[in-house]
């Protein structure tokens, strides 16, 4: 997830790669020109409610849709989501068939290799969800030993956990899927006992299911930070991604959008 910068660009004549996007002059609010693209391709996973997702009228909605659409409308510039597969995201940046993923991505080590990365925009950490009523005394993620835990393939769950040997090993059984409603469905179902994934998403899940999930306060990992990743060569289109967020969060407008999905503003302040 990311930010933004005063209002007033100053920006010199630049010229974006990736996904044979065509380029125009625009015209910036301080009546400077630049070379730009037409058209960005965002990757995005849209089964990630609250994050990018489709309604019950089957439109892509969502927290981070929202401030792309808002980034691009300031840019003036026409977004295209475009889903990818979550576990495959290295291989949609790298090849170029998007130019940048802004969906409630973490900054990891491990992504660093491939992607460079906005300002962080909001930090997030591992949660724990369980069937309502049934905390089966996990109080510790030392307290997972024996049990069968689930997680988005791809996710920063999923790095953790199978990055982690001795808790792996100490599980009953490990699994991963495709999709977070998957995984939500299995734990609904009793195919595995824990789910583990972002905070938000985990809040989000029990307040929309309040009688099937429950959030334990119990922390898995370190605290992460959101950002907008990009391709490795791609730095000007991040530093202008990044301009116009930051003007997004002087005026308050990103506080508006976070405060439409979460009742609260959960943009990290720099």
């Amino acid at each position: 997830m990311t930010k933004f910068f005063t209002a007033a660009l100053l920006i010199i004549a630049v010229f974006f790669t990736g996904c044979g996007s065509q380029e125009t002059t625009v015209q910036t609010d301080a009546g400077n020109t630049f070379e730009e693209v037409e058209k960005i391709v965002i990757g995005i996973d849209d089964d990630f409610a609250p994050i990018s997702f489709h309604d019950e009228r089957n439109k892509l909605v969502g927290f981070d849709i929202d401030l792309a659409k808002e980034a691009a409308k300031r840019m003036g510039v026409e977004i295209e989501f475009k889903t990818i597969e979550w576990d495959k995201k290295r291989e949609a940046i790298t090849s170029g068939s998007i130019d940048m993923i802004w969906d409630g991505l973490d900054i990891t080590e491990e992504r660093k290799e491939y992607m460079i990365f906005s300002k962080p925009y909001m930090v997030d950490r591992q949660i724990l969800l369980v069937k309502k009523g049934n905390d089966q005394n996990i109080h510790s993620e030392g307290d997972l030993e024996g049990k069968i835990v689930g997680v988005q393939s791809g996710s920063t769950s999923d790095d953790y956990i199978s990055g982690n040997e001795e808790l792996k090993t100490a599980l009953k059984d490990f699994k991963t899927y495709k999709h977070f409603s998957d995984v939500a469905e299995a734990l609904k179902n009793g195919e595995i006992d824990v789910l583990v994934c972002d905070e938000l998403i985990a809040r989000y899940e029990t307040n929309n299911n309040p009688g099937q999930f429950e959030l334990l306060n119990v922390k898995i990992g370190s605290v992460a930070e959101m950002a907008v990743g990009f391709r490795k060569d791609n730095i000007e289109l991040r530093d202008k991604v990044q301009t116009v967020f930051d003007g997004m969060i002087e005026d308050g407008t990103a506080k508006k959008i976070s405060e439409q999905w979460f009742q609260a503003d959960v943009i990290k302040q720099q």
